[in-house]
């Protein structure tokens, strides 16, 4: 496996991979309509496409094949890490993570309920439970945080 850049040309693959995954690996705890909202059919993933523009964003690759991929701001914000839903479980989010937390003293997130056992198991604290508003419908997610102890602020 390769950990590399995002670059332009990534982006259908990113958004076929976000829709798939958000649809099959989440159902466990969000509803359909929950899902539409999260990852609509349309394509239209505006918010994604400018995380990955802006922040620093990574991707896991196998065989010429995106399998994950992650984007964290100059703040410490990881605002997106998702697995192709046929790599569940390889340790690809763990590194896409080791590399991403990299020279970050503190972290933050905001995790799915699918994902919060990932982050817990990484040192993350759930500081807030919340509802947020995603084209009319109501998502809960946990604001977790994570002190990388002995670590420089970027």
């Amino acid at each position: 496996m390769e950990i590399r850049e995002f670059n332009e040309n990534d982006l259908d693959e990113i958004t076929t991979l976000f829709y798939e995954t958000v649809h099959s690996v989440n159902r466990k705890d969000y509803t359909e309509k929950e899902l539409d909202a999260w990852a609509p059919a349309n394509n239209d993933y505006s918010h994604l496409k400018k995380a990955l523009r802006e922040n620093h964003s990574l991707l896991a690759v196998i065989n010429g094949k995106i399998v994950g991929f992650g984007d964290i701001d100059s703040t410490g914000y990881l605002d997106h890490l998702f697995v192709h839903k046929e790599y569940q479980g390889k340790g690809i989010a763990t590194m896409l993570c080791n590399e991403l937390e990299k020279g970050y003293g503190s972290i933050s997130v905001h995790a799915s309920v699918t994902a919060r056992p990932f982050f817990e198991r990484r040192g993350y604290i759930i500081t807030k439970e919340q509802l947020v508003d995603i084209r009319g419908e109501k998502l809960r997610n946990y604001v977790m945080e994570k002190q990388n102890i002995g670590i420089a602020e970027n």
